[in-house]
């Protein structure tokens, strides 16, 4: 935008201090990135999926902290958004990067049904898909669905990264990632379970600060690659005699 040109109503709608990062962010989707903000702070306090209070910030707090971690993500990338809730991270990732295939994994139904509508107020149908159920169904397609797995896999404020990585990993193929996104607790939350994570075949976990100079603060991720598919347990073969028979106890 040039010194003389008009705002648009999407930039002229958002806290003078944010325009900036959010054309960096959502460039020409900024229109749309702001359709959504508008469904967040009205449906979305409305049904409950996002506080009175957050209404306020939902740029600075959910859209710019979600957008920034599309620098984590490969071009053309499989997306399953673990825990979507009103579409954070996966719905921001989607408008931010129209080249992404997503899919918003979420068990509950009014969360659900908040996300069919807005994908389709969007007009965001043909990229992103709603899938109503826990991330292990999703894994091992227990709904009667195929098993579902993708290059990338993100949640944000779902659990401790050691029960996040038994319910995110699964999604995971081998060389993709996971994404969580994390607060100031993360580095801490590395030491404490890197050990779970490896048993899971996750590789070490690393923690990057996203969207540095363009966001205060930073969106903080831990990603974890998968390095070993992980399969379901053998069940032990009963010694056998000399002779050949099981040997009873």
């Amino acid at each position: 935008m040039t010194a003389d040109a008009a705002p648009s109503p999407a930039e002229a709608a958002l806290p003078p201090e944010l325009a900036a990062a959010a054309r960096t962010l959502f460039g020409d989707r900024l229109e749309l990135a702001a359709a959504y903000a508008e469904l967040l702070a009205t449906d979305g306090v409305v049904r409950g999926l996002i506080g009175p209070r957050e209404a306020p910030r939902i740029w600075d707090r959910h859209l710019l902290n979600c957008a920034a971690v599309a620098e984590r993500i490969p071009q053309g990338a499989t997306v399953l958004d673990v825990g979507s809730g009103a579409g954070l991270p996966g719905l921001v990732l989607a408008i931010a990067r129209p080249d992404l295939t997503v899919t918003l994994i979420e068990p509950l139904a009014r969360r659900t049904s908040f996300l069919v509508e807005v994908v389709q107020h969007l007009g965001l149908a043909k990229m992103v898909r709603v899938f109503r159920g826990r991330a292990d169904e999703a894994a091992t397609g227990a709904t009667g669905i195929a098993p579902l797995s993708g290059d990338v896999v993100t949640a944000r404020a779902v659990a401790p990264l050691d029960r996040l990585s038994t319910l995110c990993l699964p999604l995971v193929v081998r060389g993709g990632r996971l994404l969580a996104l994390k607060g100031t607790s993360a580095a801490d939350e590395v030491a404490e379970h890197a050990q779970v994570v490896a048993r899971l075949g996750g590789g070490t976990p690393e923690v990057h600060r996203c969207g540095q100079g363009v966001i205060d603060p930073p969106t903080t991720v831990v990603e974890i690659v998968r390095e070993r598919m992980i399969g379901p347990a053998r069940p032990k073969t009963p010694k056998r005699s000399r002779g050949g028979r099981p040997r009873g106890r």
